[in-house]
């Protein structure tokens, strides 16, 4: 049997990326999937690809009146939801000395703001057994430099998901993180300017050199281990961040 069959699920940051990979992997295990994205074409575009079972809900996960409108429109399928993968997220660096408010806000509205108004608004509508995945980085455990602001959101993320995995526990609510490294996605690139693309090979190369196998980890890699936090084979596992970093935090 399909490890999600019957299941429905929620996916922030659906469009592209890690979080477009693992609503592929939830469809194939038989879960329908609401996607979420704030660029309306670019959803509609990974919806087309995915099929009838996704369902793409265009909106900004830092907006209440967004997010409520997806808790609504999942609740119009009746059947409750059983994954929230609250991915959704934003990057960037910037020394102690050179931080704006624009980058903080935007980080920390990202990353921590969203997954808190994601979480909280589909509480409702969870069954009890259900799985909350959060999508949190190595970066939390580490002090590279430029990444101060990006490395605290990412590690209130973890913190959050130990505090409600504790809160949650009475309705055999799971809640857990997955803690990526450098992902060839959309996101991994470099500070926008000149010499733009040449500057996120540059990068990649970079991340890649850092990483003890020497590349970097493919947004599928980071979906498998969703998949597996989402499915019944986690079972036992709550409050726990699961490395998907080619041995960066542990080696």
């Amino acid at each position: 049997m399909a490890l999600l069959a019957g299941k429905t699920a929620v996916i922030t940051g659906g469009s592209s990326g890690i979080g477009l990979a693992t609503a592929r992997h939830f469809i194939e295990e038989g879960a329908a999937v609401f996607i979420t994205g704030r660029k309306a074409a670019e959803l509609e575009t990974a919806a087309a690809g995915l099929g009838p079972a996704a369902v793409p809900v265009q909106g900004d996960v830092t907006v209440p009146a967004d997010v409520d409108r997806l808790r609504d429109i999942a609740a119009e399928s009746g059947r409750g939801l059983d994954v929230v993968f609250a991915n959704a997220g934003a990057a960037g660096s910037a020394l102690l000395g050179e931080i704006t408010d624009e980058h903080f806000d935007l980080l920390f509205d990202t990353n921590v703001k969203g997954v808190v108004l994601t979480v909280q608004t589909l509480l409702p509508l969870l069954n009890d057994g259900a799985s909350i995945i959060l999508n949190s980085s190595v970066a939390a455990d580490r002090g590279r430099l430029g990444t101060g602001v990006y490395a605290a959101a990412k590690a209130a993320v973890r913190s959050f998901a130990r505090t409600w995995a504790n809160e949650l526990a009475p309705r055999n609510i799971r809640v857990n993180t997955v803690n990526p490294a450098s992902t060839a996605t959309p996101m991994m690139t470099a500070a926008p300017g000149e010499d733009f693309e040449s500057r996120t090979e540059q990068l990649r190369r970079t991340r890649s050199e850092q990483s003890p196998m020497k590349r970097l980890g493919e947004a599928d890699e980071v979906a498998n281990a969703v998949l597996f936090l989402a499915s019944d084979m986690s079972s036992f596992t709550t409050g726990a961040a699961i490395p998907v970093d080619g041995g960066y935090n542990q080696i």
